[in-house]
C-alpha cells in the first residue's frame, strides 16, 4: 500500500478559510451502506442516529501554543509548542526555521530554544506558563489557513465541549455541534460519551514514506473514564451503534481496545491515563467505532488513511472526488462527512 495512492489534487479556493458564522450549517456527506452519498447540512446529523445509538466525543481544548519571539537581532521567529516535557517551563517545539538562542516573545515572557526541538518557557516569577499563554498566545491554526489567527479563532478553534486543556490542533469534526444540537440529540436518546485526547503532532504530521506501513505516528496522550469501553460494547450487543466524533476519538477507543498504548498511570475515578501511537490503515480491525464523524483530510494524511480504514478506499476517494465536484468546504473549518458501516 503505497502513501501516493492517497493523493488527490485539490483547488485552492476549497480550502475553507473562515468559518460559517454558525457551526450547524456546513454541508455534510453521508456515506451509507450500499447507497450513493446523500448530501445534506449538519443540522440535519439527527436523521441518521437513533435512540440508543452512542455518540463519543473528544473534549480537548486547544492551547494558544503559537508564539511570535523577537531574536535579540531584531528578526522574528514563529514557534509552536507541541506539548509539555517534564515540567510546565520545558516543552517540544516546532520552528518554520531552524534557530537556537533566547527569543523575547512579549514582556512577561521569553524563551530559550535548546537543541533538539526543546524550549524554556520563562514567565515571570509565581505566573504559570498557561496562564501567560492565554494572554500571549495565538490559536494554532493550521499553515493552509493564510491568515493570522484573530480573536474569533480563540472561540470558532475550539469545540462546544471543550475542557481539558493540551491540543495544538483542535479536534475539527467537533466544530460543527452547537449546545442546542447535542441537548436535541440527547433528547432522542442518543447518549453521549466524552474522552480526552491531546491532539499533537501525530495528527497532523505528513506521511512521507512510500510505503504505508513504514510510518511511525507520534505518541499523543489520552484518557478513558472507567468502564466506557464495557459500556460502549455493552450497548453495542444491544443493537446500538458507536459514532465517534473525529479521528482522536477514534484512535483513543481503538487503541484501549486493543491495549495499542502506553500507560501514564491511573487517574482519578479510575481513568485511563495514556500515551498512543495506533496508526489506523486499510485493513484495521475495528473494534469499538462503527460510524465516523470527520471533516475533509489532507492528502496522505494519517487522518485520510484512517477514515478510509472504515469507508474503504475506493468509496472514500471517489466520495472525495464527489466534493470536489460539488464545491465542499475541505480541512479544518470546512464541510463534514459522516461514514455509517452499519444501519
Amino acid at each position: 500500500m503505497l502513501s501516493r495512492d492517497f493523493d488527490f489534487p485539490l483547488p485552492k479556493h476549497l480550502v475553507a478559510q473562515e468559518p460559517l458564522e454558525r457551526r450547524d450549517a456546513s454541508r455534510l456527506m453521508v456515506l451509507l451502506p450500499g447507497k450513493p452519498p446523500e448530501h445534506r447540512r449538519f443540522r440535519e446529523i439527527g436523521l441518521f442516529l437513533r435512540q440508543g445509538d452512542a455518540l463519543v466525543l473528544n473534549n480537548t481544548k486547544v492551547l494558544p501554543a503559537r508564539l511570535l519571539g523577537r531574536k535579540p537581532t531584531g528578526g522574528k521567529v514563529e514557534v509552536l509548542l507541541l506539548g509539555p516535557l517534564q515540567d510546565e517551563r520545558h516543552w517540544r517545539v516546532l520552528l518554520r526555521r531552524p534557530y537556537q538562542g533566547r527569543l523575547e516573545v512579549s514582556p512577561e515572557l521569553s524563551i530559550h530554544v535548546h537543541p533538539g526541538g526543546v524550549a524554556e518557557l520563562l514567565p515571570p516569577k509565581g505566573v504559570s506558563v498557561r496562564e501567560v499563554l492565554w494572554r500571549v498566545g495565538r490559536m494554532p491554526l493550521p499553515p493552509y489557513i493564510r491568515r493570522q489567527p484573530g480573536a474569533q479563532d480563540r472561540e470558532r478553534y475550539q469545540t462546544v465541549y471543550a475542557r481539558k486543556e493540551g491540543s495544538v490542533a483542535a479536534p475539527t469534526a467537533g466544530l460543527h455541534f452547537t449546545e442546542e444540537l447535542l441537548q436535541t440529540l440527547k433528547a432522542r436518546g442518543v447518549r453521549l460519551f466524552e474522552l480526552t485526547l491531546h491532539v499533537g503532532e501525530a495528527t497532523f504530521r505528513p506521511i512521507r514514506t512510500e510505503e504505508i506501513t513504514r510510518h511511525r505516528m507520534a505518541q499523543e496522550c489520552f484518557e478513558l473514564p472507567k468502564g466506557l469501553l464495557q459500556e460502549l460494547q455493552a450497548l453495542r450487543r444491544r443493537g446500538g451503534r458507536v459514532f465517534a466524533v473525529g479521528t482522536t476519538t477514534t484512535r483513543a477507543l481503538e487503541a484501549a481496545a486493543s491495549g495499542d498504548y502506553t500507560s501514564l498511570g491511573q487517574g482519578a475515578n479510575g481513568t485511563l491515563r495514556a500515551s498512543t501511537g495506533l496508526f489506523i490503515y486499510p485493513g484495521f480491525a475495528f473494534q469499538v467505532v462503527d460510524c465516523l464523524i470527520t471533516n475533509f483530510h489532507l492528502p496522505r494524511s494519517s487522518p485520510l488513511l484512517l477514515t478510509a480504514a472504515l469507508a474503504g478506499t475506493q468509496r472514500l476517494l471517489q466520495a472525495y472526488q464527489e466534493a470536489i465536484r460539488q464545491g465542499y468546504r475541505f480541512f479544518s473549518y470546512g464541510d463534514a462527512m459522516l461514514i455509517v458501516s452499519r444501519e
